[in-house]
Parts: structure tokens; C-alpha cells; sequence
């Protein structure tokens, strides 16, 4: 899943599978497709997990799990809730910006998302009002525009507090490479950061840009199209994902494969599921369990998982039964299974959840 909110594809087979679950369990791999298995000579030996750790190290334990809620670090500070509000600690624990909000979301951009009573604004990581309360929901930052909620519309705020573009659409989401996707009645297009339609409104469903091209949908086939809405990738796919180091997630026929930029077959399809590239690595499925693959299509971590994250910061949380892990990238274990819920790696630390209770451990390595 990438930082945690990226594309994975799922096909009409069925199954989700959850990545960046960026995490979501969700925010991270997000939307994975169903295929049917088929031979690889590319697949080399598969690396087994290894448990040379029997106990996790306690000086791994950053913060022991005390939260009712927790976000993700960034920008040094993180949202925790306790009792009915959020503030933001910093890494040793200690409350920067005290609780007082109803719902905190991580800082993007040097500002964060809250919500005080029933109205969503933004603070800066001083904690200071910037935006004040007056949206009905409000989202991250990106490319300085924000997605908020005004009614039953969506429209974007300027990081200067000013409403940049009128909500007037149906759905929200983040602009990426100077575009945001939106949706007028059921078809989809793309505007600028003036809200002027740079692509007009045609597709029956899109995905933001990513690597110069973004996936569209017309009727049942999913293609790839440039930033002056010409398709580079003609509409083909069951179901097509986002570029990531060049290769793109696609469905045809029902099995799973990558394809370059030019449309051309860098992976042969073969996977029950396929995942964006993260590190040098992209999460595949094989019989209902999950492993890793290279960009030539070796698996070098063999499918075993019950449910995986993008790897981040050379460490990847992975589910073996019903606890969660983590992983390095040989596939060896760095820290033991234990926890109810894990988040990928962020500044050094990642949320896990114990119980009903959410705390944070230390990256093992970089301590």
C-alpha cells in the first residue's frame, strides 16, 4: 500500500486485497485484481521466512500501546486519541499540540486535517488555526490544494485558506502531477489548479496521474492516456493500475501482469493479484497467500502471507495468521508476529495496534 493511499487492481473474480492498506489497512495496497495462475520461468527459488528473531527486541518498542486512536508519524508529530479527543505527541510520547480535536489527521504539506464539533479546518504543527472550521469534511494536502466538502459537494482549498475551486463535484480526490480527477453526473475528467477541465469530462471511471500517464476506463476496457487526454495506452485491460518505476498493474483475461509504458508486457500475466512497485518490490498473490516480486517477475519472497503492506523504509508489515509482523527485504523476520494491527514504517516509526489500543514500535534497523 503507498504511503498509504496507492492503486492495486482486483478483477470481477473477486477478492480485495488491501494494501497503503499509504493504510488504510486500505492505505496501502489499495485495489488488487483476481487471475489465474500460470507458468513463469522467470521464478527463482523462494526465499522462506526466516525466524532467527524468537522475541522481538524491546528497545524496539517506542511508545507502549495506550491510544484509542492513532495516525501515522509526520512532519515529527503524530494524531493520538485518548478518551474523545486527538492532539499530537511527538516521538517520545510527549503532547506538542494538546488534545482538543474531535477527529486529527497527519500533517501533508505542513498542515493537518481536524475536525472541531462538525466542522472540518487547519492547523499548522504549532497547532495554530490557519484554516478556520467550515468545511464538512476536509482531506490531505497535496500540490498545495486540498479536497473539502461544502453541502453534498467537493470542491479545493489553497493552503492561503481560500476556497481555489467551487465544489461542484461528486467525489474527492487529491490532484497528483498538477491534475485532479473529478466527476460531473457519472463521467470523469481532469482539472487544473484553477479548476479549468484540462480533460473534459468522458471517462467512466479514472485514476489520478502517476509517472506522466493515468489509467481511464470507456465501457468495459481500461487504457492509459497523457496529460493532453491522447491515449498512449489503448483501452484493453479488465482492469488497470497506476504506474510505479515504470510498470503498471493490469488485469487481461483475468490473470495478472505488469506492462511499461509503451503497453508492452514487461511481467507476463500470471498472478492472482498484483500490486504497485514499491522499493524495488511489488506485492503478488498465489492461492490466496501473499509474497513479493522484482521487476523482472522473480519472486524473491514467496507467497505466504495473509495480507501485506508495500515495503517502506526497507521494512514491509506482513499478516501470518491473525497477528501482524515485520519483514525485511530478504524476507526474513524483523519483528516477530505479535500485533493486531501494523502500519508500514514512517519517519522511523510505524503504529501497531494491541487489543483495542494502538501504540508504535522503532524501525529495528535504524535505531
Amino acid at each position: 500500500m503507498r504511503s498509504q493511499s496507492r492503486l492495486t487492481v482486483r478483477s470481477s473474480l473477486g477478492g480485495w486485497f488491501n494494501r497503503k492498506l499509504s493504510l488504510v489497512l486500505l492505505l496501502a495496497i489499495a485495489l488488487l485484481f483476481g487471475c489465474e495462475l500460470v507458468g513463469n520461468r522467470n521464478i527463482v527459488k523462494n526465499n522462506a521466512v526466516s525466524s532467527r528473531e524468537q522475541a522481538i527486541n524491546p528497545q524496539i518498542v517506542a511508545l507502549q500501546p495506550q491510544f484509542d486512536a492513532a495516525r501515522t508519524f509526520s512532519a515529527g508529530l503524530a494524531a493520538v486519541k485518548i478518551g474523545r479527543q486527538f492532539g499530537y505527541i511527538d516521538k517520545t510520547g510527549k503532547f506538542i499540540i494538546r488534545k482538543q480535536f474531535d477527529v486529527a489527521l497527519s500533517f501533508s504539506s505542513g498542515l493537518a486535517a481536524i475536525k472541531m464539533g462538525r466542522k472540518w479546518g487547519y492547523i499548522d504543527i504549532t497547532g495554530k488555526l490557519v484554516i478556520q472550521p467550515q468545511f464538512d469534511h476536509g482531506n490531505d494536502f497535496s500540490s498545495d490544494m486540498a479536497a473539502v466538502k461544502i453541502g453534498k459537494k467537493w470542491g479545493y482549498v489553497h493552503k492561503n485558506g481560500k476556497l481555489a475551486i467551487q465544489p461542484e463535484f461528486e467525489e474527492d480526490r487529491r490532484f497528483s502531477e498538477g491534475l485532479a480527477v473529478v466527476k460531473i453526473g457519472s463521467k470523469y475528467g481532469y482539472i487544473n489548479n484553477i479548476g479549468k477541465f484540462t480533460i473534459k469530462a468522458q471517462f467512466d471511471e479514472a485514476r489520478s496521474f502517476s509517472e506522466g500517464l493515468a489509467a481511464v476506463k470507456i465501457s468495459d476496457n481500461w487504457g492509459y492516456i497523457n496529460k493532453n487526454g491522447k491515449f498512449e495506452i489503448e483501452p484493453q485491460f479488465n482492469e488497470a493500475g497506476d504506474f510505479y518505476s515504470g510498470l503498471a498493474a493490469v488485469n487481461t483475461e483475468g490473470k495478472c501482469g505488469y506492462i511499461d509504458k509503451t503497453g508492452d508486457l514487461a511481467i507476463e500475466p500470471q498472478f492472482d493479484w498484483g500490486g504497485g512497485f514499491s522499493e524495488g518490490l511489488a506485492a503478488i498473490s498465489i492461492a490466496d497467500k501473499v509474497g513479493y516480486i522484482d521487476k523482472m517477475g522473480n519472486i524473491v519472497i514467496s507467497p505466504q502471507f495473509d495480507r501485506i503492506y508495500d515495503f517502506s523504509s526497507g521494512m514491509a508489515a506482513v499478516k501470518i495468521g491473525d497477528k501482524w509482523g515485520y519483514i525485511d527485504k530478504k524476507g526474513n523476520l524483523a519483528i516477530q508476529p505479535q500485533f493486531d494491527g501494523a502500519l508500514s514504517f514512517s519517519q522511523g516509526m510505524a503504529r501497531v495496534k494491541v487489543g483495542d489500543k494502538y501504540g508504535y514500535v522503532r524501525h529495528p534497523l535504524k535505531n
